[in-house]
């Protein structure tokens, strides 16, 4: 026993000596790539023209199946957004079994089934597969499509469209891809309202019967099975499936552009910028260049250590991240490189994308970096195989890109063998600095000039569309002029300051929750209380009197600070336009902009302290349609009804990043110049 406790120690002294004797400044050698056994999917054909793969792993007694639609993608023009029905509704009910039915078997056993306009999938244990089986053949062939389900997801999507219009992330990616790709291209064309209304049951039928074909199809089977056995469970349910004819579509090359251009969304509310940097490329997975492409991404922009990152974030402080990709597509791949950051570093920003672009190109990347981004990449790709799924996939990426049978276990010796000139072949072949697509969604006002810098700033709206041509604003008109007309159109000075407190409750729906808004206004006394309630409770409350507020969330308050009181004032007063004067605020007018179809006088209200927001008043009407605030988002007001003499909006419909989807709150209860105690206000 003495001897090997001896050993033992000896051995761990010589371990630590050897580790101190590491010079751990330089990075590892890297080592002969690994030889890697990837097990072989077995794979057969039915005679419909259903190309079968087979992975077994008996290490748990489960079995998944995935059904792959191999389609050319679709241009839907006056339909988009018909392909996102498809799958829903073909999972919503068969001539055997209603939604709820589908739903009550699945659960029973535990399993899951998945439908997509490309793709089924279905997964469950061993002992149930029969019925998951039955399941989903019974919603691949007998889906009845009913129309009442149709018109919920339209709802649905249609709430989802109106998020997405005011959120940064989802606009900056509808501009993108229209600017890359342009709204002709499948890759380029955006969901609207009026798309959506135009999407009939007919026409998810109509796409389910033209491509739901098995010769354009590939299942995927992992798990618990043979190939035996799944010859013969394939046969049983998937044998019946008919073949057709699939029409296959071409679509033009975006033109390249002869230099950069810039795309700017004007976003009054953001205090940072969604910057984006586009440029389509010619790269599908399996190229002579995509391994290249997968190294050369993980160096520029592909995690915390690669260029972008330690620039843009841990150099400059910019972003919180600055990332990149390099996409690999059939029809046309893209490159883009994009961060959020403050509005105020938006231009330095751009400086510092651009230079690391340029700098990629023409210098090129460094033995060590291409030694660490190897590194990470064969960690990532080792650490995939443990998924049975990947072998699957890996089997019908083969199939479906018409792939070397060996690409994928001769991957990292590929890698492995790629150079620093490789990589820089690569950034020069894929890049090309000189003509870029920027594009920024942000508070043009701040941003826009800083940006004609970059390229010809072209403007466009939160669907990725041209920004309509405005009027120019007449030269005697001032902001305010604009105030003044807004006054007289919502019914006079005098009568809309007889209005010198008010109490209103409004109400609207949150996700089938009802939300109650109390708000009291004491404009004379300079007082104001809300409170929210949701299901009963009061979940806030705010209270601004006497130069100061407090503010309590679920029972915990703490007092405003000064910034906070001053930002809380611009919405304090019932009429806040009779005060603007009276307050010290700065009014600038900021020519005429689209708001959702109207054209409208944008004026920016600016307190003595610096906190600012942003109304929209229709050039037509004079009343104020919109409001942006940094803070609570944007308010659009409808609904003008005449009150004690005064035209007031009934309804406001609040978009905001803290709300999931937008809040349309009616006013139910409105009382003008209520008595008010202090009660009131505490």
């Amino acid at each position: 026993m003495k001897k090997i406790a001896i050993s033992f120690i000896l051995s761990l002294l010589v371990s630590v000596v050897s580790f101190a004797q590491v010079d751990r400044s330089q990075f590892p050698k890297a080592g002969p790539a690994p030889v890697i056994k990837i097990g072989e999917a077995e794979t057969f054909t039915l005679d419909n023209g259903l190309k079968v793969f087979v992975v077994e792993n008996d290490k748990l007694p489960r079995v998944s199946f995935t059904l792959v639609l191999e389609r050319d993608p679709l241009f839907e023009g006056e339909k988009a957004g018909l392909t996102g029905f498809v799958g829903q509704m073909m999972r919503a009910g068969t001539t055997t079994r209603t939604k709820d039915q589908i739903d009550e078997e699945i659960d029973f056993i535990g399993a899951n089934l998945g439908v997509s306009s490309t793709s089924m999938s279905a997964s469950s244990l061993k002992k149930h597969q029969g019925k998951i089986l039955d399941l989903m053949a019974d919603v691949l062939y007998n889906p009845v499509f009913p129309e009442e389900e149709l018109e919920k997801l339209k709802k649905q999507t249609l709430t989802g469209l109106a998020t997405s219009k005011d959120d940064p992330n989802s606009i900056s990616g509808r501009l993108s891809s229209a600017m890359v790709y342009g709204k002709d291209h499948p890759y380029g064309e955006s969901t609207t309202e009026e798309s959506i209304g135009n999407i009939t049951v007919e026409d998810v039928k109509s796409y389910y019967t033209t491509y739901f074909k098995p010769n354009i199809a590939y299942l995927a089977i992992v798990g618990d099975m043979s190939k035996s056995e799944a010859e013969e469970v394939v046969n049983k349910y998937f044998s019946d499936w008919e073949a057709g004819d699939v029409p296959k579509f071409t679509y033009d090359t975006p033109a390249p552009l002869d230099k950069t251009v810039v795309g700017l969304v004007d976003r009054s509310s953001s205090v940072q910028t969604v910057i984006d940097i586009a440029q389509p490329i010619d790269l599908t997975l399996g190229d002579e260049e995509y391994i290249a492409s997968r190294v050369l991404n993980q160096i520029f922009g592909g995690g915390s250590s690669s260029r972008l990152f330690m620039n843009l974030r841990e150099d400059k402080g910019y972003t919180y991240g600055a990332y990149s990709s390099f996409a690999a597509d059939k029809l046309i791949g893209q490159f883009s490189a994009s961060a959020s950051v403050r509005t105020e570093v938006t231009d330095s920003a751009l400086v510092e994308f651009i230079y690391e672009i340029n700098d990629l190109v023409d210098n090129g990347v460094t033995q060590e970096e291409l030694d660490k981004a190897k590194a990470n990449l064969a960690g990532s790709f080792g650490r995939s195989l443990e998924s049975p799924a990947t072998i699957a996939n890996f089997a019908l990426n083969i199939e479906r890109y018409d792939l070397p049978k060996d690409y994928y276990e001769t991957y990292l010796q590929k890698m492995n063998a790629l150079t620093v000139a490789d990589i820089n072949k690569t950034a020069d072949d894929l890049i090309d600095p000189s003509k870029l697509y920027i594009t920024a969604v942000g508070n043009g006002s701040e941003i826009k000039d800083k940006l004609a810098q970059f390229g010809e700033v072209m403007m466009f709206d939160n669907m990725g569309f041209p920004a309509k041509e405005m009027a120019a604003v007449d030269a005697d008109m001032t902001s305010e002029k604009v105030i003044e007309n807004y006054i007289a159109a919502i019914g006079g000075k005098a009568k809309a300051s007889a209005i010198k407190a008010a109490k209103l409750e409004m109400v609207a729906e949150v996700m089938g929750t009802q939300l109650t808004i109390q708000l009291i206004h004491d404009d004379a006394n300079m007082r104001f209380a809300q409170k929210t309630i949701v299901g009963g409770n009061v979940m806030q409350t705010s209270v601004v009197k006497d130069g100061k507020g407090t503010a309590s969330v679920q029972g915990q308050s703490m007092a405003m600070t000064d910034e906070q009181v001053d930002a809380t004032q611009l919405s304090t007063y019932f009429l806040p336009e009779l005060h603007f004067e009276t307050m010290g605020y700065t009014l600038t007018l900021d020519g005429i902009k689209d708001v959702e179809g109207t054209p409208a006088y944008k004026v920016i209200v600016a307190t003595p302290l610096g906190s600012s927001v942003t109304n929209y008043y229709s050039v037509e009407s004079g009343l104020k349609i919109k409001n942006e605030n940094p803070v609570s988002g944007d308010t659009f007001y409808s609904d003008y009804q005449e009150k004690n003499g005064v035209l007031i909006p009934m309804t406001q419909t609040i978009k905001s990043a803290m709300i999931p989807v937008p809040l349309e709150a009616k006013i139910t209860n409105l009382e003008i110049n209520p008595e008010l105690t202090e009660a009131d206000f505490n």
